[in-house]
């Protein structure tokens, strides 16, 4: 599962931005109602669109020509740039590629789809089907702005934690249950030669996914909150949690603390990769998937073992139950609950208010929540990639070259997660073998989970509309807070000083609005919870 984080972190030159954007879009308004434009935020791995088949069907249903504008990396610097011209493309596909935040401030550059939903059935039976897709996409106001999806198969958590069962075998150890016992596995690993391959120096104990100026995501040590019974969503996001119905911020929390202490420990230590808070997302995955049958890795988190190390290392690591901060604690681990994101992504397509051609722009949207469109668009296209069985019946082909792991190769054939889709509940799908490995490797965390309440201890950000000075005073308040906070997780972990510096930053912090953003985020809580 090759996930979203590479897409928004790379430098990118905004002026150069602007000259392409302006080229590609145009004013809309201006363009030829023959050809529609279509922006598509892709992850990098994904080929062009001129080599689906799915997109042709697309074109032969609008009765229109497509110029796809293909985006793979900088999206965030793009679209501020795109946003602040006010100039957008037809259509814009990407899940959450323009936030609630983004129309809280630029809602009038798209198209109100709540007049439009007659043009829509699918769309119309979809919010039908799911009302909380429904609920999700209309604002306080009444207005749709962007369409969100379903995908139905994802598993409960996406961050799954891994450990090199061949190297703890080598070395006489066991699988950890707690921080100290991690960390003397660790020492291990960077002590002893616990590859094999004759070289004690090319081992890196402890990895994790790149983390942004934008907060935490998928397969990073956040996680390790659950190791102290915080419940996260999610990853972690921007630090805020539901705990026992009360709206809280990690990022001020002594169990965050404690986490940062730990992991500056391993730090100091030798014990993470050097290049931990610099690598991107391809870089973190290249090296975990080591060479050839040599691992680097020893432990780490990811999607699935395959997706993570690579085919020829799978094998080597095991899934894991959360780690116990401290031996003989009673407090009850936890984990990250990731379900509401992964199977109802949020805002995945929108339609320009200046369209060149409005009606062949929702044909479009319409197509692509169609049943075996939407199965195209996830897993590529029919007949190829996809076999169709009967009306009710499809399986998910293998990848044609089996030294790829599933969750590359999808990434590879279609923009998958990162496109509009709706997985019907009625029809019977052979999953791709990674769907079924992240199954069977959510079993560890299964009883973390369980002691999450699904009402009380997970924020339900997909299913809040909230109003429009509301969302920016949000995003007001976190850039600020953030650019403290973020800059402090790479300092502290890398150099420390977290012990002498923490009640200066953490009144940073609050000065930078935390309480008033609590303070939203609980009374929508408390709205919202009234009506479950």
């Amino acid at each position: 599962m090759a996930t979203p984080p590479v897409l928004s972190r790379r430098a990118f030159v905004v002026a150069a931005g602007l000259t392409a954007l302006a080229g590609c879009s145009g004013r809309t308004s201006a363009g030829d109602p023959n050809t529609l434009r279509i922006l598509v935020n892709k992850h990098p791995l994904t080929k062009p669109m001129s080599t689906m088949e799915w997109p042709k069907q697309l074109e032969k249903i609008a009765g229109v020509k497509i110029q796809w504008q293909e985006i793979s990396a900088d999206w965030d610097q793009k679209k501020s740039t795109m946003l602040a011209a006010g100039d957008v493309p037809d259509l814009i596909i990407g899940t959450n590629a323009i936030t609630n935040a983004d129309l809280g401030t630029y809602r009038t550059l798209f198209e109100n789809l709540a007049d439009d939903l007659d043009a829509l059935p699918n769309v119309k039976a979809l919010f039908a089907a799911k009302p909380q897709l429904k609920s999700m996409a209309t604002l306080t106001t009444g207005e749709v702005y962007a369409v969100p999806g379903y995908k139905r198969f994802w598993p409960t958590t996406v961050t799954h934690q891994y450990i090199n069962k061949q190297w703890l075998d080598r070395l006489g150890l066991k699988v950890p249950t707690t921080w100290d016992e991690l960390y003397t596995v660790l020492v291990a690993f960077k002590e002893e030669d616990a590859n094999g391959n004759g070289d004690k120096n090319d081992e890196i104990p402890m990895d994790w996914s790149p983390v942004g100026t934008d907060g935490f995501g998928y397969f990073q040590p956040s996680v390790l909150l659950g190791s102290l019974g915080l419940p996260i969503a999610g990853g972690g996001g921007q630090g805020y949690f539901l705990e026992d119905g009360k709206v809280g911020n990690f990022l001020v929390d002594e169990r965050y603390k404690r986490v940062i202490e730990f992991l500056h420990r391993c730090y100091a230590a030798g014990l993470i990769s050097k290049n931990v808070m610099t690598q991107d997302y391809s870089a973190y995955q290249a090296v975990g998937r080591g060479s050839g049958k040599v691992a680097k890795v020893g432990f780490s988190w990811g999607w699935t073992a395959s997706d993570r190390f690579g085919a020829e290392l799978a094998d080597q690591y095991v899934a894991m139950a959360p780690l116990l901060a401290e031996a003989g604690q009673t407090t009850p681990v936890t984990w990250t609950y990731d379900s509401n994101g992964e199977n109802f992504p949020s805002n995945q397509i929108l339609v320009s208010a200046r369209s060149s051609n409005k009606q062949a722009a929702l044909k479009i949207v319409n197509a692509l929540y169609d049943k075996e469109m939407s199965l195209q668009v996830l897993w590529g296209d029919l007949g190829r990639y996809v076999k169709k069985i009967s009306d009710k019946e499809y399986e998910v082909l293998p990848p044609a070259d089996p030294k790829v792991d599933p969750s590359t190769w999808k990434w590879t054939v279609t923009i998958a997660d990162a496109g509009p889709v709706w997985i019907r509940d009625d029809i019977e799908v052979k999953l791709p073998a990674d769907l079924d490995e992240a199954v069977e490797q959510t079993e560890p965390l299964k009883k973390a989970l369980a002691n999450m309440d699904v009402d009380k201890d997970v924020y339900p950000f997909q299913f809040i509309q909230m109003k429009p000075d509301d969302t920016n005073q949000l995003g007001l308040n976190n850039t600020t807070m953030l650019n403290t906070a973020m800059t402090k997780f790479a300092e502290w972990i890398t150099k420390g000083g977290v012990e002498d510096q923490w009640g200066q930053y953490v009144q940073q912090v609050q000065n930078a609005g935390l309480q008033q953003n609590i303070d939203i985020y609980q009374r929508y809580y408390d709205e919202y919870a009234k009506t479950r």
